[in-house]
């Protein structure tokens, strides 16, 4: 069981998701698109109200410091929690089962894995809330007659590792649609097909909070690079955070938010 503020923040995911991932999935089921459809979108407007609520300075604080505390379960969200390929790290705070999970991305400005990132989609609807610093994202379009040629791979987990396995799919063509910035306070959520990328625009480490909706849904994600990759799958390594170094993470995490009284207190 976790503690208090670990069961609120997975009850109003429940109670403000279950029921449109629901419909997500009997469209599917009875052979409709439902991730284009309206189904998802109302998906990804839930998921954006509830990061920004979960995300608010208080309680994202208090959460912070009892999960840095060791309450729920550690040793399940260290397993599930490493130094992502595309430059940031990604902490697994909350959890309801495979159905949502609410993680922290802290990025590093100057790090040797620090950039921006290939211009991929998701497996599910998600919403992301700017805790600290400022994030830049562009949107794109998959378009024949795009400035912008690239690489198309196709990004799944390895049945033996977990790692991330590229796959090529030939090449393609992409269009930016939209260039932003997000500051603390402010945040976006994007359908499973949106392409887009991300990186850290601010001088210190920006922080997110992400939140994933009916993790799993999608067997593979779609990735885009332009750097030259010799056309052959390739495997990038998932290494999950020991328990104490994921415990120390938090530990940082919480003074990177303002959160140390409480964590003083936990």
């Amino acid at each position: 069981m976790g503690g208090r503020h670990v069961l609120r923040a997975r009850r109003l995911m429940e109670g403000a998701l279950d029921g449109l991932v629901g419909l997500v999935g009997l469209a599917e089921r009875d052979g409709c698109d439902g991730l284009d459809g309206l189904d998802e979108e109302e998906l990804v407007r839930a998921a954006r109200a509830v990061v920004a609520e979960l995300g608010s300075p208080g309680r994202l604080s208090a959460l912070v410091a009892e999960l840095a505390a060791g309450v729920g379960d550690p040793s399940g969200c260290a397993r599930l929690s490493y130094r992502h390929v595309l430059g940031f790290d990604k902490l697994l705070l909350v959890s309801v089962g495979t159905r949502h999970m609410l993680r922290a991305h802290v990025w590093h400005p100057g790090s040797h894995r620090a950039g921006r990132e290939d211009i991929h989609n998701h497996r599910s609807a998600l919403a992301s809330f700017v805790v600290r610093g400022t994030l830049g994202m562009e949107l794109y379009e998959t378009a024949g007659d795009g400035p912008l040629a690239a690489a198309r791979y196709r990004e799944s987990l390895s049945a033996e590792v977990s790692d991330w396995l590229l796959e090529p799919a030939g090449r393609a063509r992409l269009r930016l649609t939209q260039t932003a910035e997000y500051t603390a306070g402010s945040g976006y959520a994007l359908p499973s097909y949106a392409l887009h990328r991300a990186w850290c625009a601010s001088p210190g480490a920006a922080v997110t909070l992400f939140l994933e909706t009916g993790a799993g849904r999608r067997r593979y994600t779609d990735v885009f690079t332009g750097d030259g990759r010799d056309g052959r799958a390739q495997a990038y390594a998932k290494e999950p955070l020991e328990v104490a170094e994921y415990l120390a993470e938090l530990r940082a995490l919480a003074e990177l938010i303002g959160g140390s009284e409480e964590l003083a207190r936990s």
